[in-house]
């Protein structure tokens, strides 16, 4: 049995998500159609890469994973498909690839060649799911495409470091449903870095001077309940995908705010952990 995931910008409002996957049950006998998400924010790369590249960690090998954001051809919009760690990935050649392989090196890539026999304004309907057809059939790529040895990169997503070490500018890549505000900074290059040293991360107003492993480990249960400071809390941590995450404990976005309405951070914003 197949399982293809499906990640878009498409949202659920339109036709688009239903006829992807209709045509996907018509394409591939028996699939297993997951979503992921189809609210990325549009045309966002960085938000694409995040959230599929996290996802993708939970499926099993052999998995096709279809990314519908930016995907219209153009001559600076190839489609390509990625092998990566026993994998396929099926979408546009705009970065979001590059970003979920990251230091990894791919086992093959290809860029899909058949869109001549396929008159399409809509790729992800018309030519990705025919890939995907094709991989769940133990297909060879080098029919669907010609091998090339590398991807776009995106390189202004990456945390700087600046020439004297001691200073780590990395910027914000993703707002989660919590108001959660996630960084490019991993605990991987703090851990580079840091050296032993203290420091203070600062984003815009607020200032953090400790990480913390999970969100209750900053809550302090020995204390009787009513005199935690617990509601309303700033936490910093490393989150479960290894990147340094700005929160508030148990704080709800829709009435009394959350770290990125309350601290007034938004996507792309810098964040900066110093070294003293």
């Amino acid at each position: 049995m197949s399982i293809v995931s499906l990640i878009t910008d498409f949202g659920l409002k339109d036709y688009f998500v239903a006829a992807i996957k209709a045509e996907l049950y018509q394409e591939i006998s028996g699939v297993n159609i997951i979503d992921i998400t189809h609210q990325v924010s549009p045309f966002n790369h960085t938000e694409a890469a995040y959230i599929l590249k996290n996802a993708s960690k939970a499926f099993p090998k052999g998995s096709i994973h279809i990314i519908g954001v930016d995907s219209e051809f153009t001559p600076e919009n190839t489609h390509v498909v990625m092998l990566l760690d026993g994998h396929f990935f099926i979408g546009a050649n705009n970065g979001v690839l590059s970003l979920i392989k990251e230091e990894r090196t791919p086992e093959k890539i290809v860029e899909i060649n058949i869109h001549n026999n396929i008159n399409s304004s809509f790729p992800v309907l018309d030519v990705f799911v025919k890939v995907a057809g094709h991989i769940s059939r133990k297909g060879n790529l080098d029919v669907i495409g010609k091998k090339i040895e590398s991807l776009k990169e995106v390189t202004d997503v990456r945390p700087v470091i600046n020439s004297s070490e001691d200073q780590i500018i990395g910027s914000v890549i993703y707002i989660d449903n919590f108001g959660n505000v996630i960084t490019n900074i991993t605990k991987k290059v703090f851990g580079e870095y840091q050296k032993g040293r203290t420091f203070s991360i600062s984003a815009k107003s607020v200032k953090f001077s400790e990480i913390h492993n999970s969100y209750t480990e900053a809550i302090n249960f020995s204390t009787p309940k009513e005199n935690r400071d617990e509601d309303g809390k700033k936490i910093a941590l490393f989150n479960d995908a290894g990147h340094l995450e700005l929160s508030i404990y148990k704080s709800n976005p829709q009435t009394v705010g959350s770290a990125h309405s309350l601290f007034g951070i938004e996507f792309r914003d810098t964040i900066t952990i110093k070294f003293n």
